[in-house]
């Protein structure tokens, strides 16, 4: 689980946008791109960004 201090100032690397914590994985908040979250650090490369069909 990723603290809600590091929560507040993480942001997506592409978008800018703010990030949510959902199982293992941090959202952007118009829920189109995820971030994976290993051993509890969040990986926020470009390159590992998930794109989210909705």
């Amino acid at each position: 689980m990723i603290s809600k201090d590091l929560l507040e100032i993480l942001c997506c690397p592409i978008t800018k946008q703010p990030l949510q914590e959902a199982d293992n994985v941090l959202i952007t908040a118009d829920k189109k791109r995820a971030y994976p979250i290993r051993q509890n650090i969040p990986v926020l490369l470009a390159e590992e960004c998930i794109i989210l069909e909705n």
